[in-house]
C-alpha cells in the first residue's frame, strides 16, 4: 500500500502509530524484519508528519527501560536489555529527529496492554485466559519475577483522543508516559485474577519466582512508568475499570 498516497487523498490531522512486533522473543530471533516495523516505519510516517503538516503520536513501550530504577520519568536515560526494546527506542530516537525538523510529533510509552480482542493471542495478557482453559493436563510455567502494569487499551485509547483533541494547534511535549494506576502484577497474579472469574482451578499453572536465565531473552523485572509529565497537561491518568473489575465483566459477557 502506498502510505503517501492515500495520505494525501483522505488527509489527516493526527495520526497513531500502534503498530509493532512486540514479542521480545520473535525480534531477538528475527531481529531484520522486527526492525521494519519497530523503527522503520515510524521512521517513515514521522517524516511524512513533518511533510503533510499533521499529529503523529508513535506509541513506544517501557521495555526502553532496564527496570533496575522506577518508578521511570519521561526525561530519564533509557536503557533497553534486548532487541525489541532497543528497535523502539530506534523508533522513538527517529521520530524525535523529525520533531526537531519541526515535525508535530509526540512519543507515548506504555505497558503491557490487553483488552477485547478478535482471539487472545492478540495480548500478552489474553492469552493467559487460554493457558487457564486449558485443563488438558499440560502444565505451563509462569512469570511470577517481573512486575507489570497491564493496562487496558480503552484507556490508551481515551489519553489518545485527549491528546489528538487538545493539542492540534499546541505542541506536545517529545516525551509521554501512561500507565495503569492499579497495582502491580507478575503475569502469575494476572493468571490467578482470570481463573478466579472464569472459576477454574489452576493447579497446571507453576509459579516460576526465578530470574530469566542467560539462554532467555532479558527482561527488565520493573519499568513501572510514571505519569506525573500527562497528569500536568491536565490529561486524566486513571482507569476506567482496575484490572480484576475488567476481566470480572468481560468474562460475564462472553459466557
Amino acid at each position: 500500500m502506498d502510505v503517501e498516497a492515500v495520505n494525501g487523498f483522505f488527509g489527516t490531522q493526527a495520526q497513531i502509530d500502534g503498530a509493532a512486533e512486540r514479542r521480545p522473543d520473535v525480534a531477538e530471533a528475527d531481529p531484520e524484519k522486527a526492525a521494519k516495523i519497530n523503527a522503520d516505519v515510524p521512521a517513515h510516517l514521522a517524516a511524512l508528519a513533518n511533510q503533510r503538516k499533521f499529529l503523529l503520536i508513535y506509541i513506544s513501550t517501557d521495555y526502553v527501560f532496564n527496570g533496575k530504577k522506577p518508578p521511570y520519568e519521561v526525561g530519564d536515560q533509557p536503557d533497553p536489555l534486548q532487541m525489541y526494546g532497543r528497535q523502539k527506542l530506534e523508533g522513538e530516537k527517529a521520530v524525535l529527529a523529525e520533531r526537531e525538523k519541526g515535525a508535530s510529533v509526540t512519543v507515548l510509552r506504555v505497558p503491557i496492554l490487553y483488552g477485547s480482542t478478535e482471539y487472545n493471542a492478540e495480548s500478552a495478557v489474553n492469552i493467559l485466559r487460554d493457558v487457564v482453559q486449558d485443563q488438558s493436563g499440560k502444565q505451563y510455567k509462569m512469570d511470577a519475577y517481573q512486575v507489570r502494569f497491564p493496562t487496558n487499551v480503552e484507556d490508551v485509547g481515551r489519553v489518545l483522543y485527549d491528546l489528538s483533541r487538545e493539542y492540534l494547534d499546541k505542541p506536545l511535549p517529545p516525551v509521554l508516559h501512561y500507565a495503569t494506576p492499579s497495582p502491580a502484577l507478575t503475569k502469575y497474579d494476572m493468571t490467578v485474577i482470570i481463573a478466579k472469574h472464569l472459576n477454574l482451578p489452576i493447579e497446571h499453572v507453576i509459579q516460576d519466582t526465578n530470574k530469566p536465565g542467560p539462554d532467555a531473552t532479558p527482561r527488565p523485572e520493573n519499568t513501572q512508568l510514571s505519569t506525573i509529565a500527562l497528569r500536568d497537561l491536565g490529561v486524566d491518568v486513571g482507569e476506567k475499570k482496575s484490572f480484576d473489575e475488567w476481566w470480572r465483566d468481560y468474562i460475564a459477557q462472553s459466557k
